[in-house]
């Protein structure tokens, strides 16, 4: 039998990226997914890769009215929820002499308060035994120049999940962290001006990572997986990293 046959998922920021590829997972695994994206067009292309079993619907985490919508929706149709993946977010590299108030704002926003309602939304339609899994970052616990509101973002959705691993224990909720290292995602395009940028992030990015490559999106749905399903029964309020080691020595 698959790891999630029967099971109903969540994945927001599905249409790209880590959230594609963790949608692709669980649906061969035996889920039913619902993927969540701001750009339509990006969505129906995903639910074009994916090819059965997936429903998207627009809308975006820091709009609270778009949440109780892809939860209505999800009540609607299937009338459980077993999974969320918690993935949406952004990176907007700035030092912390350039970053703004807007960059500051939209950063957190999409960052930490998309996670909080996504997660906060999901509640009363979650199943009791069922998975959360949040998509942090090993820059949760490392400096990197640069990225100052990024990883308080990712610092703070780990905080989010020791509380909500205390405060979901009598439902027999586990709530977990993936965090990623590098990961070549078309977000790594989005940091730099020119496709010979985005080469020299991804190269620099490798010498960075004791295996000496970056990550791909389809080794952290791996992990996802893993912890979506009854594999990692017993494991709660843990961060997993999948980072090649580069946090790690």
């Amino acid at each position: 039998m698959s790891n999630l046959q029967g099971k109903v998922a969540v994945i927001t920021g599905g249409s790209s990226g880590i959230g594609l590829a963790t949608a692709q997972r669980f649906v061969k695994e035996g889920a039913y997914v619902y993927i969540t994206g701001r750009r339509q067009s990006e969505l129906d292309k995903a639910v074009a890769l994916i090819g059965n079993n997936v429903t998207a619907v627009q809308g975006d985490v820091t709009s609270l009215p778009d949440l109780d919508r892809l939860y209505a929706t999800i009540q609607a149709e299937k009338g459980q929820l077993d999974i969320v993946v918690a993935n949406s977010g952004i990176v907007e590299p700035k030092s912390t002499a350039d970053a703004n108030e807007t960059h500051f704002d939209k950063t957190f926003n999409i960052n930490a308060k998309g996670v909080f309602y996504t997660v906060q939304k999901a509640l009363p339609l979650i199943s009791n035994g069922g998975a959360i899994i949040v998509v942090s970052s090993i820059v949760s616990s490392k400096g990197f120049p640069g990225y100052a509101t990024y990883s308080a973002t990712k610092a703070a959705v780990r905080s989010f999940v020791r509380t909500w691993t205390m405060e979901l224990k009598e439902r027999g909720i586990r709530v977990n962290t993936v965090s990623p290292g590098p990961v070549d995602t078309p977000m790594i395009d989005s940091q730099a001006e020119s496709k010979e940028g985005a080469d020299q992030v991804r190269a620099f990015f490798a010498t960075q990572v004791p295996l000496g490559r970056m990550g791909q999106a389809d080794e952290i749905a791996a992990a996802a997986l893993f912890l979506a399903s009854d594999e990692s029964s017993y494991i709660a309020g843990i961060d997993l990293p999948v980072d090649g080691g580069m946090a790690q020595v």
